[in-house]
This record gives structure tokens, C-alpha cells and sequence, in this order.
């Protein structure tokens, strides 16, 4: 069997399976990408979301890391110095990500016939890796050398009012990163806990785990400079220090293997590959179909290979014709990037979307 894939060619691209003498795809009555709109959710305004959340991100964490570092200069607290480490990084980490929305929706060429969807996974890395060496060593770090530094006075009241500070700002940012989630989430019928896990968006995960590492890492700082101040041991505050590194090692990891899953090829999970099977299927053109692979290229954006079967019995060239008006359907769907379709064989399996495969 010949594989060929949903390309999401515009229709002024070459029709790759168009005999010379076919006549163009236009010219075909064959209109049914109707049927794949409705079977496939789409999110139109998520880029915009998505950039906007980042925004807000880097104001809020560029904000908090000067309001940091000063009072961790003024206060000499561990803890405060680990936080003033979280927002400098949490800020570069979302530079980081805003290069990745603008690279990633560059439009494709011909060296790119499938998008630079993947330039924002490989951004998104960096930042994550950002977020390990810049946040977690240095707290780390910081908080290690503090258990092995001679006490010295600390400004408890200064500490508190930033703390306060970041918590309203830090919960701006990760309310507006929640309000996109379950929005994206609602599109797709999943839990928001479920869909930041699966989704595709990367900018959207490294924002509302950040966000949430931040609210978790000030009450750790919190509890370490409170202990620090009602029993005067120092150690309770280096160890808030650590206890902040750790959180954020845990967080940069899991976005960094989440990532690069992306980066190596990530497909669909069972049901959404379900989803796009009884959208192909529901197409008028398409009697049956015996493969399927749909593979991430992208946020939102997928690449499809089906081996199908069309309805009648054309002739080949009309049947070359058919093929490319069915991709042309398909990739009218903002979801689908790209599309090429080949013909089944007659003595290959047809695929149904219940039950789907496993895994």
C-alpha cells in the first residue's frame, strides 16, 4: 500500500495526484468539507489567546523579579532570593516563548511544505531548560550556600509585603492562563487537568505551570521565612530556598519531556484519533478507509496519511481528480496542516472508529 498523506496545501498549490489533462480540482462538485469542519473542533482565536497569556505573563514576572531582588538584597532572605531567581528566569522563559509563538506561526514554504509548527516546541525547550538552570540551580544553589552562611538580620516585614505582591500578581497571570485552558479544553469536551496534559500548545502548558509553580513556590517561601522568624534558625529559610529549586526542577523536567515528545513526533491519543476518522469518514466522497496515522506537526495543526477507498467507480484519471478535491476538503479544516490521501486495497481491513486502536 502506497502512503500519501492530507496535505494542507492552499489551492493554488500543484495538484500532486492530477493527471496533465484532468481538469482542476475547482472545477469538481465534489464539496463536503462541511462534514470534516463539524467533526473536528477548530480554535480560531487561540493564537491570540495564547500570546496574550504570555504578555501577561512576562509583566507579572518582570515586575516581581525587580520587587524581589530588591528585597532580597535589603532582607538577606534565602527564600526571597530563590523567588527573585524563579521570576528573572520565569521572565526570560517567557521571551523565550513569545519567539516561539512568532517563529512557529511563520507560513510554510517549500522547504517546509508541513509548517514551522515545530519551531515552537523547540523554543518552548529552551525555555523549559531555561527555567532549570537559571531557576532551580540557583535556588538550589543559593539555598545550599545559605545553610553554611553565619545568620544575619532579616526585614520580615519587607518579605511579607512582597510576598503579597507576587501572590495577586503571580494569580493575575495564572487566572488568565485558566480562563484560556478551559476555554481550549471546553472546545474539545476534556477536563482542563486533562487537556493542559494532552494538548498541543506548548506556550499555554509552560504558562499555567509556571504560573501554578510560582503560587506553590511563595507559600513554600512563605513557610520558610515564617518558620525563620518564630524559631531565629536560618536553616528553615535556606531550606525554603531549596524546597522552591526543587519544585521548579520538577516542572522544567516534565515541560522539557513533554516537549521534546512533541519535537520527535507526537500522534493523537485514541479518542482524537477516533475524532478524525469519522470526520474523514463522514465525508460524501470516502467510502471506507483502511489506514490512518495523524501526527502532530504543530499546535493545533496535524498531518494526516489515510489509505482510502472513494465512492463509484471512476476511471483513474477522475479518480486522481476526486483524491486531490477530497485532500482539498480536508485542509480547508484549520486543524489539518497537511493531507495526502492514497488509494486502499481491496483486501485491506477498513478502520472504524469504535473501538479505536490501543494506545
Amino acid at each position: 500500500m502506497t502512503e500519501t498523506s492530507l496535505v494542507g496545501y492552499d489551492c493554488a498549490v500543484t495538484d500532486h495526484h492530477l493527471p496533465p489533462d484532468a481538469p482542476p480540482p475547482g472545477d469538481s462538485e465534489l464539496r463536503s468539507d462541511e462534514a470534516v469542519d463539524e467533526a473536528m473542533p477548530t480554535e480560531p482565536g487561540q493564537k491570540k489567546d495564547s500570546t496574550f497569556t504570555v504578555l501577561v505573563a512576562l509583566v507579572a514576572n518582570g515586575l516581581l523579579a525587580l520587587a524581589k531582588t530588591v528585597a532580597a538584597f535589603l532582607t538577606g532572605s534565602a527564600s526571597m532570593g530563590a523567588e527573585a531567581a524563579h521570576s528573572w528566569a520565569d521572565t526570560g522563559n517567557e521571551i523565550f516563548l513569545l519567539i516561539a509563538e512568532k517563529r512557529g506561526e511563520r507560513p510554510r514554504d517549500d522547504k517546509h511544505p508541513r509548517g514551522y509548527g515545530r519551531a515552537t516546541y523547540v523554543w518552548s525547550l529552551v525555555a523549559a531548560f531555561g527555567l532549570f538552570s537559571a531557576g532551580a540551580v540557583v535556588s538550589i544553589w543559593h539555598g545550599v550556600s545559605e545553610l553554611f552562611a553565619e545568620p544575619s538580620e532579616v526585614s520580615y516585614t519587607v518579605n511579607y509585603v512582597v510576598l503579597g505582591l507576587a501572590f495577586l500578581l503571580e494569580g493575575s497571570s495564572f487566572i488568565q492562563a485558566s480562563r484560556q485552558l478551559k476555554g481550549e479544553a471546553s472546545s474539545w469536551g476534556l477536563h482542563p487537568l486533562s487537556y493542559i496534559d494532552r494538548t498541543s500548545n506548548p506556550t499555554l502548558r509552560a504558562v499555567f505551570f509556571e504560573d501554578f509553580a510560582a503560587l506553590l513556590g511563595l507559600v513554600l517561601a512563605g513557610a520558610g521565612i515564617a518558620l525563620h522568624q518564630l524559631t531565629g534558625q536560618a536553616a528553615y529559610d535556606a531550606v525554603g530556598s531549596i524546597a522552591v529549586g526543587v519544585l521548579l526542577a520538577f516542572v522544567a523536567v516534565y515541560l522539557m519531556r513533554r516537549n521534546m515528545q512533541y519535537l520527535l513526533g507526537q500522534t493523537l491519543g485514541s479518542e482524537m484519533w477516533s475524532r478524525v476518522l469519522a470526520a474523514l469518514l463522514a465525508h460524501d466522497a470516502i467510502d471506507r478507509i483502511t489506514y490512518l496515522h495523524v501526527e502532530y506537526v504543530g499546535p493545533q495543526k496535524v498531518f494526516v496519511v489515510a489509505a482510502v477507498d472513494l465512492t463509484g467507480d471512476d476511471r483513474e484519471p477522475t479518480l486522481a481528480q476526486r483524491l486531490r478535491q477530497v485532500e482539498l476538503d480536508i485542509e480547508r479544516n484549520d486543524l489539518i496542516e497537511d493531507a495526502v490521501l492514497t488509494l486502499s486495497l481491496p483486501e485491506d481491513p477498513s478502520l472504524s472508529p469504535d473501538p479505536p486502536p490501543a494506545g
